[in-house]
């Protein structure tokens, strides 16, 4: 399912800011367990926000979301790596 133009750049936003999050707690949740730099960080962050501008179909978010898989491991009741559960996921993400 293709994203409407007018709803693409508000999906990108709420997808990059609850990944960034996500990503920024399981940085430091795993500073203490591993060596992670701030190189690898900032690079982490920076191919994500490449990964999701180029988003054009909802299929493409259930890619990036399987993609990020372990940052999911918290989720509440959504199954988010079928296409429904993203779809749920981006619905709720964006109220």
């Amino acid at each position: 399912m293709k994203i409407n133009s007018e709803n693409k750049q508000r999906i990108h936003d709420v997808l990059i800011s609850d990944l960034q999050r996500r990503l920024y707690k399981q940085y430091n949740e795993r500073t203490s367990e591993f060596i992670v730099t701030d190189e690898d960080h900032d690079q982490q962050q920076t191919l994500l926000v490449d990964r999701v501008l180029h988003l054009e179909t909802l299929n493409d978010v259930n890619d990036v979301v399987i993609e990020y898989g372990d940052l999911f491991m918290d989720y509440d009741s959504i199954n988010v790596f079928t296409l429904e559960g993203t779809m749920n996921y981006i619905f709720k993400l964006l109220r």
